[in-house]
């Protein structure tokens, strides 16, 4: 496993002891794994998260084992860690405009009974967001864990676990995206791109990527823009090309830098 000590130094890759699930648990062998800029904020200090832990939280793996009273997922199964795990019984997240559970605290840097399953050179090691998948396994809560098809590819379902979901969401569920509208979105690094798919998939008539390295406009006009453009080729503020692009201004906006 890839293990930070201690902020602001690279990660160890460590042989840690990954000890098997407990009731309502599941231990998954990682088959691929995202890296996100979040799981940098920890490297850095800005998101604080107790440490040494095993970060990671963009991945797709197999279950090796399960815990008694598990019913949702077998070994054998594929499936997505989710660091956002609902009870599905609160108030919250019987709410579809909510999505933080309120029995589930993934921050602390345990699993729900206040224990690790990670132990390195005698020492417990932290979880991170519930699920850290820098490792070759993992134990995770069972609503922490989502059962995907059996032909789906791994190497790139992982990316809905973070980055694919936060661009698609952000068009399809939280701005809501309507038909024929314009839409802006700046920034076309792999969320900005999933923004794109999700106004393409919500009907958007204009979709104008908005990025400084022309390299990425290929790409972006494969999966949805309509017109790509780079602030470093006008003179004027770029928020002002856009109005006289779009007749005063676009409908949908989506900073993704």
């Amino acid at each position: 496993a890839a293990v930070l000590w201690e902020v602001k130094k690279p990660f160890s890759i460590e042989d840690v002891e990954v000890a098997p699930p407990k009731a309502y648990e599941v231990r998954i062998k990682m088959v691929a794994v995202g890296i996100c800029r979040t799981d940098d904020h920890v490297i850095s200090g800005n998101l604080v998260t107790p440490l040494p832990a095993i970060l990671g939280h963009e991945a797709a793996g197999i279950v090796e084992s399960v815990g008694e009273g598990v019913t949702t997922v077998k070994p054998g199964d594929k499936v997505i860690p989710l660091f956002t795990p609902q009870c599905g019984k609160c108030r919250i997240c019987k709410n579809p405009e909510s999505n933080y559970c309120l029995k589930n605290d993934n921050h602390r840097g345990t699993l729900q009974d206040g224990t690790s399953r990670f132990t390195c050179k005698g020492k417990p090691i932290h979880h991170f967001l519930g699920i850290s998948t820098f490792s070759q396994y993992t134990v995770v809560d069972e609503s922490a864990v989502a059962k995907i098809d059996a032909a789906s590819p791994l190497e790139k379902v992982c990316l809905i676990g973070c980055g694919f979901s936060t661009g698609y969401g952000s068009a399809v569920k939280v701005a809501k995206v309507t038909p024929g509208s314009t839409c802006a979105v700046f920034g076309l690094g792999g969320v900005g791109l999933s923004v794109i798919m999700g106004c393409k998939a919500a009907g958007a008539a204009r979709i104008i990527a908005v990025d400084i390295n022309k390299n990425k406009f290929a790409k972006a006009r494969e999966l949805g823009a309509t017109e790509c453009i780079n602030p470093q080729d006008y003179k004027k503020p770029i928020q002002e090309v856009l109005k006289e692009m779009t007749d005063g201004g676009v409908d949908f906006s989506f900073e993704v830098i």
